[in-house]
C-alpha cells in the first residue's frame, strides 16, 4: 500500500487579497477601467465632465450679487476680473426673488398698500402668510398620502385640504368653500340612504345629480345669507394677482391630485363592458391626447366663455386648472390602462372564486397592483404635467416663465437671460427630482419588480 496522500494535511496561512481587487483601487478598476473600450469611455467623459463643471462652476461662483443692474453688475466685473465674460450677475435674482416666486400676490392682502419692504404699521400677519401657510398645509396632508409612518390622523387635514387651498389663496367667505364640501356630504348620504332602497344604480344617480343641483342652485345662495348673519372670511385677492412659481405649484398640485381619480375612473370606463361608458371614456381620451395641452388653454382662455350664460365670471385660474387636470387625466387613463392589461386574467379570476361584486375586486385586488406596476408611467405624467404649468403664460398668466419677460423689459436689467432661467430651472429640478427620488422609493417599498 503506497504511503503517498493527495491531500494536504495542514491549513495554508491567510494572506490579504491584492491591493488591486479591494478598496477604492479594485472599484475604481471594476466600475472605470474593466477592459480598454471602458477606460477610454472614462477618460472621456471625465474631461467632458470637467469642461463642463470649470465653465459652469466658474460662472456661478465667480459672480456679482449685489448690483441693481446689469450695467452695475458689469462694472463690478470689469474692476473685479477685468472682464465681463464667464460671470453671473445674480443681483437680478437678489432683487427680483419675490416676484419670481409670488408674482404680483399681495405680501399683506389686508393691507395692499403694503409691500415687503414697508410693512403696515398695525402688524398682523407676516408677509406671503397666506401661501407660506398653504404650502406648509400641503406639505401636511400628502404627508400621511406618502408616507405610512405619519399619524393616520393627519388624514383629517388631507381631506380638509382641496377646501383649505382655495379659501387661503383667494381669500374671502369662509362660507363659501364650506358649502362646496357640503355637496360632497349631501352625496354621501343621498347614495348611503338610497341604496337599500333604490339599489346601487339609482343611488350613484343620485350621489352625483344631488351635489351638482346643490352647486349649480343652491350653494350659492345659502353661503350669502349665512355669511350675511356670521361674516366670517378674510381679504380677498383677485385671480390677476397670483403668479410666480406659486401660480405653477397651484396648477400643478390641483392637476396632479385631481386627475389620478378621474384617470383610475376612465381607464375602468375604457374596459367597462357597458358599450356607452366604454365609448365616452374612448373618445374623450383619444380626443383629448389628439390635441395639445396648448390648444386647450387657449380655448379655456378665449372661447369657454361664449358657452357660459352672459355675465358668468368664471375665473381664468379654475379654467386653467380644470383644462390641465382633464389633459394630464387622459395621460393617467393609458398608463393605468398599462397596468390593468399587465396583471394576468387568474388575478380577475381569484377575484371572482372570492365572491367579490366589480368594485370590491376593484378595490382590493386589481387596483392595488395595477398602481403598482404603473408607479413609474404615473410619476412621469406628474413630472410632465408640472412641467407644462409654464405653458399659462402664453396666454397671459404671469407665471414664472412670464415674468423673466416682464423683468427684462426693465431697463436696469434688459439684456439678463441666463441667471433667470438658470434660477427658474433650479426651482423645477428641486420639484421633479424630488417626485422621481419618490418614486424610486415607493418602488423599493413595494418591490415592483415582484408579481
Amino acid at each position: 500500500m503506497s504511503d503517498v496522500s493527495f491531500v494536504r494535511t495542514e491549513m495554508l496561512p491567510e494572506q490579504a487579497p491584492p491591493a488591486s481587487e479591494v478598496g477604492v483601487l479594485g472599484w475604481i478598476k471594476h466600475n472605470l477601467f474593466s477592459s480598454w473600450l471602458n477606460a477610454i469611455l472614462t477618460i472621456v467623459s471625465l474631461v467632458f465632465i470637467y469642461y463642463v463643471l470649470s465653465n459652469i462652476l466658474s460662472w456661478t461662483f465667480e459672480s456679482v450679487w449685489n448690483a441693481n443692474s446689469l450695467s452695475e453688475c458689469r462694472e463690478i466685473m470689469m474692476a473685479t476680473w477685468g472682464d465681463t465674460h464667464g460671470h453671473a450677475c445674480w443681483g437680478v435674482i437678489k432683487d427680483r426673488w419675490l416676484q419670481l416666486l409670488y408674482g404680483f400676490y399681495p405680501p399683506y392682502p389686508a393691507h395692499p398698500d403694503a409691500t415687503w419692504s414697508n410693512p403696515p404699521e398695525t402688524g398682523g400677519w407676516p408677509a406671503y402668510f397666506r401661501p407660506n401657510l398653504t404650502f406648509i398645509l400641503l406639505l401636511v396632508a400628502i404627508a400621511p398620502v406618502l408616507f405610512t409612518k405619519v399619524p393616520r390622523k393627519l388624514l383629517i387635514v388631507t381631506a380638509a385640504y382641496p377646501f383649505l387651498l382655495p379659501w387661503l389663496m383667494w381669500g374671502g367667505s369662509i362660507w363659501g368653500p364650506l358649502m362646496v364640501a357640503a355637496g360632497f356630504a349631501i352625496g354621501y348620504f343621498a347614495y348611503k340612504f338610497a341604496l337599500p332602497v333604490a339599489g346601487s344604480l339609482a343611488a350613484i344617480i343620485l350621489a352625483i345629480a344631488l351635489p351638482i343641483l346643490w352647486w349649480l342652485f343652491a350653494a350659492g345662495s345659502v353661503a350669502d345669507a349665512i355669511n350675511a348673519i356670521i361674516p366670517i372670511g378674510i381679504a380677498p385677492v383677485e385671480s390677476r394677482d397670483f403668479g410666480g412659481f406659486m401660480l405653477a405649484i397651484l396648477l400643478g398640485v390641483v392637476a396632479i391630485g385631481v386627475s389620478l381619480p378621474i384617470g383610475i375612473v376612465l381607464a375602468l370606463g375604457r374596459q367597462s363592458d357597458l358599450m356607452i361608458v366604454k365609448y365616452l371614456c374612448v373618445g374623450f381620451i383619444e380626443f383629448i391626447r389628439g390635441v395639445p395641452l396648448i390648444t386647450l388653454l387657449f380655448v379655456a382662455s378665449l372661447l369657454l366663455n361664449l358657452f357660459l350664460p352672459p355675465g358668468t365670471n368664471f375665473d381664468i385660474i379654475l379654467r386653467v386648472m380644470i383644462m390641465m387636470t382633464l389633459f394630464s387625466a387622459a395621460y393617467m387613463a393609458e398608463v393605468i390602462r398599462g397596468g390593468l392589461a399587465a396583471l394576468p386574467r387568474g388575478q380577475y379570476e381569484g377575484a371572482d372564486s372570492l365572491g367579490l361584486n366589480y368594485w370590491q375586486a376593484q378595490r382590493l385586488i386589481i387596483m392595488p397592483q395595477a398602481l403598482k406596476i404603473s408607479i413609474p408611467g404615473i410619476v412621469s405624467t406628474f413630472i410632465g404635467i408640472f412641467k407644462d404649468t409654464t405653458l399659462v403664460s402664453i396666454i397671459g398668466l404671469f407665471d414664472v416663465i412670464g415674468l423673466t419677460n416682464g423683468i427684462r423689459a426693465d431697463t436696469a436689467w434688459n439684456g439678463v437671460y441666463w441667471e433667470l432661467f438658470a434660477f427658474i430651472g433650479v426651482l423645477f429640478f428641486v420639484v421633479c427630482f424630488s417626485m422621481s427620488r419618490y418614486s424610486m422609493y415607493l418602488e423599493r417599498k413595494l418591490q415592483t419588480g415582484h408579481r
